[in-house]
């Protein structure tokens, strides 16, 4: 089994929209290291950070973080060494366009 550490997702979504920031690719299994989340204005925001199973409808026993408030021009990191399987789904969502998200992490398949 080869793992490959790589930047797992990137994404800066639409104000008030679930995105997905990453599906692990079917055959693989993945360990997400860290999940950041970084404000890029000067007012503060909320956002959410969910994890889904096989690609399930969004409930709220996924949410790892759920309306959580980030202050202005500030930044947070998650460090949860994280285990997912094919399918699963990582989501997030801002309250305004200026939610950046950023997955790290290692492959294996």
């Amino acid at each position: 089994m080869a793992t490959t550490y790589k930047v797992l997702g990137q994404s800066n979504p639409a104000a008030t929209t679930l995105t997905t920031l990453y599906t692990v690719p079917s055959a693989t299994e993945t360990v997400v290291s860290t999940i950041l989340v970084s404000n890029i204005s000067a007012s503060a925001i909320t956002y959410r950070i969910a994890v889904r199973p096989d690609a399930e409808a969004i409930a709220a026993k996924h949410y790892i973080a759920y309306d959580a408030t980030l202050a202005a021009n500030s930044n947070v990191a998650y460090t949860i060494g994280l285990t997912i399987n094919a399918a699963d789904v990582i989501s997030v969502y801002a309250s305004d366009t200026n939610g950046v998200f950023q997955a790290y992490g290692s492959e294996i398949a």
